[in-house]
């Protein structure tokens, strides 16, 4: 066969195969063509959901009439006009292919006036028109682009749409996606001239919180943690969900970079690891996140669809998500100070933050539904002591009766001053040996005995592991494993890895390794599965951590069996020592398997419980 020259409005089709996959498809490139007009206002129009019709329209720049026709045509941008331009894209959208490919696959009609002109242009594009002659019509400031009867020329490909309310779901998906990719554009959905979503311009905090409520759901901003965090000249802010609150699905995860929504695997392996101690097993972390860096750092151009990017230093990229998410659940801790002032280290344009602590360091708080939870200024000091006693013969529960045999051993510490009370309080009494009842500045507050002396134990294991470092013990009878020849390289390459992790592993040929040493606290493992599984994150990540994740679960299991155990009855010292020890630990508000040690209950909410003031 000849090679023959395929006409434009094929070249177009083609190219919306990649574009266009769906009416959501076809709403997220007009959109992000809006805001990159600068667009403070967004309302958008969809009939049967989507198929029928797509109708956005924005108050931005406007197009001037002599350029109505370009836009229409392949490769035509005014976002780009050089590779130096292409390395530093901060536009959403650059290449230019959006709208002939739209327009070839519907009837879609252009109307837009520039702001510095009176009179407003239209034109429709079908895929049989090649010249286009723009008409006056009138039309505010901005643009507007109408298309209808999606597929219409292409049934094969209408053929694989879902149902109508399928297709506005994913359409409502894009547009929560795009609302929250910017707080200052106010943004409008309607579905068969009914309005479904209707957000208005967030410039404050609690505006923001308030759009992330409406699009995330309530619950999701009363139990996250508000981070912002610059350094490396990367900065992340944004929300991230309290351990407690995690699904059962990844259908709460909003990544962006510079404004632009993403999914990398870099991203969600570090993020994953960032809760690897303290997610229920099975779960999903819920995040709304923002990274900013420069532009000539990270490749937009890596997907048709712009869902995907390249990290340039995907390795600093990584190690600063996990660090800073890590960090941002490991000082969550009870806190009631709830009158910090301290300067604010957030977006210039939310005014109203909460607040952030000096010299680059995280703090973090949650939202007024969880009390707040941050750092403590106090030295920490677990009274490892006091839990050895634990396991000798169970003391006597703390009843208020005038029969306990010491004042000083069952009385509640009290103290006059408010000021003075710790986050935890002072334990009054236990529940069923379960459960530890205190009274603090804010009202009731309930603890998980053994849940939260699980914690407190696991974080010690950690640290003396930590300080110790890992330790490993030569194999009677060395392991000889089969590999393929890049593995083989890349354990050759990373010995050195390998050797801090507690391994001694040598290449015996080509397709052969031979593990010698073992750490000590995995000799009952499968090492070998081990072995491999790590070599495929050195391929992967240039990193792994699955062997502290296995000698972790090691510790995690030894602290639970250490704990004190339900029904064990504790005095109250004991149980104060625990409480204090709890406002000292890291991660303290959940146990190793991802549930909650403690809730607070505030003196309002015991109010409403019993009706009082109604």
């Amino acid at each position: 066969m000849s090679i023959k020259q395929l006409p434009s409005h094929l070249i177009n089709q083609i190219a919306a195969g990649e574009v266009v996959e769906r009416p959501s498809s076809v709403l997220k490139e007009l959109a992000e063509n809006a805001l990159d007009a600068k667009a403070t206002e967004i309302i958008i129009d969809i009939e049967q959901g989507g198929l029928k019709r797509i109708r956005i329209r924005d108050n931005g720049m406007g197009i001037p009439k002599d350029e109505l026709a370009l836009a229409l045509s392949r490769h035509a941008t005014s976002k780009i006009a050089s590779l130096d331009d292409l390395e530093h894209v901060t536009s959403l959208g650059f290449r230019g292919e959006a709208l002939p490919s739209i327009a070839s696959v519907s009837r879609m009609t252009l109307t837009s006036r520039s702001k510095n002109t009176e009179q407003a242009w239209t034109v429709t594009e079908t895929a049989s028109e090649d010249n286009i002659d723009p008409e006056p019509i009138s039309h505010p400031a901005g643009t507007t682009i109408d298309v209808k009867d999606l597929f219409y020329n292409t049934p094969a490909r209408r053929k694989f749409l879902k149902t109508e309310r399928t297709e506005y779901k994913h359409i409502e998906e894009v547009v929560k996606k795009i609302a929250l990719s910017r707080f200052d554009t106010s943004v409008e959905l309607r579905h068969n001239q009914k309005t479904t979503l209707m957000l208005h311009p967030a410039t404050t905090q609690e505006a923001a919180d308030k759009r992330v409520a409406r699009i995330t759901g309530s619950a999701f901003i009363e139990q996250s943690l508000y981070l912002d965090y610059e350094a490396a000249g990367i900065r992340l802010w944004g929300w991230v969900g309290l351990p407690t609150f995690s699904r059962s699905q990844a259908d709460l995860q909003y990544f962006y970079v510079n404004n632009r929504i993403i999914k990398d695997r870099v991203v969600t392996h570090a993020v994953r690891q960032s809760y690897r101690d303290v997610l229920y097993h099975g779960r999903h972390p819920a995040y709304v996140l923002f990274m900013e860096l420069s532009p000539e750092s990270v490749d937009v151009n890596a997907h048709p669809t712009k869902h995907e990017v390249r990290f340039r230093e995907a390795r600093l990229v990584h190690d600063f998500l996990y660090r800073t998410i890590h960090k941002a659940l490991a000082d969550v801790r009870p806190d009631d100070d709830n009158s910090s002032e301290a300067q604010l280290a957030g977006r210039p344009e939310l005014r109203q933050q909460r607040s952030f602590s000096q010299a680059g360091e995280l703090a973090s708080q949650s939202s007024s539904y969880i009390p707040q939870q941050g750092r403590l200024g106090m030295p920490v000091a677990e009274q490892l002591t006091t839990y050895q006693k634990l396991g000798q013969a169970p003391a006597q529960s703390f009843v208020p009766q005038a029969s306990q045999p010491s004042a000083e051993q069952s009385l509640p510490v009290q103290r006059e001053d408010d000021a003075d009370i710790p986050p935890l309080g002072y334990a009054l009494a236990q529940l069923h040996g379960i459960y530890i009842l205190a009274e603090n500045a804010n009202g009731l507050v309930l603890v998980d005995m053994h849940a939260a002396h699980e914690r407190i134990t696991y974080e010690s294991l950690k640290n003396s592991h930590t300080d110790d470092a890992i330790r490993s013990q030569p194999l009677l009878v060395p392991l000889a494993i089969s590999v393929s020849q890049k593995e083989a390289n890349f354990a050759e390459e990373y010995e050195e890895t390998f050797s801090k992790l507690g391994f001694t592993i040598n290449r015996l040929e080509a397709e052969r390794l031979v593990i010698r040493a073992i750490p000590t606290l995995l000799r009952g493992a499968d090492i070998e599965t081990l072995t491999r599984d790590v070599l495929s994150d050195l391929i992967t990540h240039g990193d792994s951590d699955r062997v502290n994740t296995e000698i972790n679960e090691i510790l995690s299991t030894m602290a639970c069996h250490g704990s004190v155990r339900a029904n064990h009855k504790l005095t109250v010292p004991e149980m104060n020592a625990l409480l204090r020890d709890m406002e000292q630990t890291e991660r303290s508000g959940q146990c190793n398997h991802g549930r909650p040690t403690w809730t607070q209950m505030s003196i309002d909410q015991l109010d409403k419980l019993f009706m009082r003031g109604q």
